[in-house]
């Protein structure tokens, strides 16, 4: 691994970044990813991104939200709730358990999804994976009382 990875991950793991990062990185995400029409996402460089366009839980309406993902070979993606270490699942997790129909927007062209919340051995599988994809979900993991909630975002056609 290279050394500007392991520093990234050593400082994505600290209870600071867990404090700032929520505040800057998706607005900076989301204003970088409307000028440049959908193909850039600042925090795609340090992990593959989506923007994910879900209804919220109890509004209704589109909340767009820029998040790491584990792309998969089959096409799906993997999302991982970790909300930075910080205590609360994050709103998107609330979103899609309750309107699970939802859009992202992955390398510049919109995609329809489904997300399943993943539970049992399919949680835990997913969860090692993601383990060794980012170590930092480790730390998060370990600071917070919650069971990290992970996603599975599988493409749908139009009107299924």
């Amino acid at each position: 691994m290279a050394l500007g990875a392991r520093l990234v991950q050593k400082v994505s793991s600290t209870r600071a970044f867990a404090r700032i990062a929520p505040h800057f990185i998706p607005a900076l995400d989301r204003a970088v990813h409307r000028l440049t029409r959908g193909k850039v996402l600042l925090s795609a460089q340090m992990l593959p991104g989506v923007v994910l366009t879900a209804r919220g839980a109890k509004s209704g309406l589109p909340r767009v939200t820029p998040l790491a993902c584990m792309p998969e070979e089959s096409g799906d993606w993997i999302l991982i709730g970790s909300n930075f270490g910080r205590e609360g699942h994050p709103a998107w997790t609330a979103n899609l358990i309750e309107h699970p129909e939802a859009e992202v927007s992955w390398r510049g062209k919109d995609v329809l999804v489904r997300a399943r919340l993943l539970e049992g051995e399919e949680r835990e599988r997913a969860w090692r994976a993601a383990l060794r994809f980012w170590p930092p979900y480790a730390t998060y993991q370990s600071r917070v009382r919650r069971e990290i909630r992970v996603f599975r975002l599988s493409r749908r056609q139009v009107g299924s």
